[in-house]
């Protein structure tokens, strides 16, 4: 999946979490995209099953679509606060660690997690 979709994904998660229900101009504002590029963007998820959109326009994921978002928030959470236990200021890891999340393999990222939690192989 492209990374600019995991986003979309993870961030109606996150807003869906903060707020009971989510529209596509809340997406526009939280991203600070235009309205056109999202609601392309719903389009395309709603497609490809990530999505359902209700008669009143609210956004709700999928399981497949809930499934992929926290994955992709999970590693955002675990990514960030490594990079701030390593030194790394809070936003130039979060910011880092929201381009990592897209690129790493499940092999690294679950190997950054068991060493996190001291679990790593010798």
């Amino acid at each position: 999946m492209q990374e600019s979709r995991e986003m979309y994904l993870e961030t109606i998660l996150v807003l869906g979490r903060k707020m009971n229900n989510v529209r596509s101009i809340d997406i526009a504002e939280e991203m600070n995209f235009s309205k056109p590029s999202v609601s392309r963007a719903v389009s395309i998820l709603k497609r490809d099953g990530y999505i359902n959109v209700d008669s009143d326009g609210y956004i709700i994921l999928t399981d497949k679509g809930t499934k992929l978002a926290e994955t992709i928030y999970e590693r955002h959470i675990v990514l960030t606060g490594m990079l701030i236990r390593l030194g790394v200021d809070e936003k130039t890891a979060a910011e880092d660690a929201c381009r990592m999340e897209h690129a790493i393999s499940d092999a690294s990222f679950e190997a950054i997690k068991n060493h996190i939690k001291g679990t790593a192989p010798n």
